[in-house]
């Protein structure tokens, strides 16, 4: 997928919904994904703003997020520039220790190149990818399937333990309880090899559960 290709996302929305009848619903229902791909800046800074906004309300995490910020030149954050500042400033900024811990491995693993940047990631395939961020401290597979989709534009990304898109395919499908990462997965299989747009259409309907027999 390439950022905001409206071609690429109607080929995967008619291949979800001649494979998923409820799926298809949706597609009518939402109307074309907007689905925004390709973050403004490296995965570093992704992962950065990430590991910040961890067991944060979203108001928080933005202040601590913008404090942290400021302490770069424009605004730009860079591992040279991370490592370089004090444990003062970053307690400052509002990180704990732990944070403080996983920003510095984040920033240490892209020095040295055991965490590789965004045009060596997009030459390896989703599971190496994964393989990489996960083993930084702070990260967890979550987090790498969101870069996965929102920075590289993965197209078959399928975060199983998201609330979002299981209580989505909940709605969908009438179910009970949250569908578990196995019966999410067998159900997905029809959304191949497009699971990410999927999950956009999942995100929307757990925001609009009014929406779950969207022909009805």
């Amino acid at each position: 997928m390439t950022p905001d290709s409206s071609a690429e996302w109607r080929q995967a929305a008619a291949h979800i919904s001649r494979n998923d009848p409820a799926m298809a619903r949706l597609v009518r229902a939402y109307g074309p994904c907007t689905l925004r791909v390709g973050h403004p800046h490296s995965p570093f800074a992704a992962l950065l703003g990430a590991i910040v906004s961890q067991q944060l309300a979203t108001r928080a995490a933005a202040t601590i997020h913008g404090r942290l910020l400021s302490l770069f030149p424009r605004r730009r954050p860079s591992p040279r520039v991370l490592l370089g500042l004090s444990d003062e400033a970053l307690r400052g900024a509002g990180l704990s220790r732990n944070k403080m811990l996983a920003v510095r491995d984040l920033a240490t693993r892209c020095r040295n190149g055991s965490l590789p940047g965004r045009a060596a990631m997009q030459a390896m395939d989703d599971e190496a990818v994964i393989e990489r961020l996960v083993a930084v401290r702070g990260i967890g597979r979550w987090t790498a399937e969101m870069l996965l989709i929102f920075c590289l534009g993965r197209p078959d990304i399928l975060p199983v333990d998201d609330l979002g898109i299981r209580r989505g395919c909940q709605y969908l499908l009438g179910l009970p309880d949250l569908p578990d990462a196995r019966a999410l997965t067998r159900y997905a299989h029809p959304w191949r090899p497009y699971r990410s747009v999927a999950c956009w259409y999942l995100w929307r309907l757990a925001e609009n559960p009014g929406l779950t027999r969207p022909d009805a």
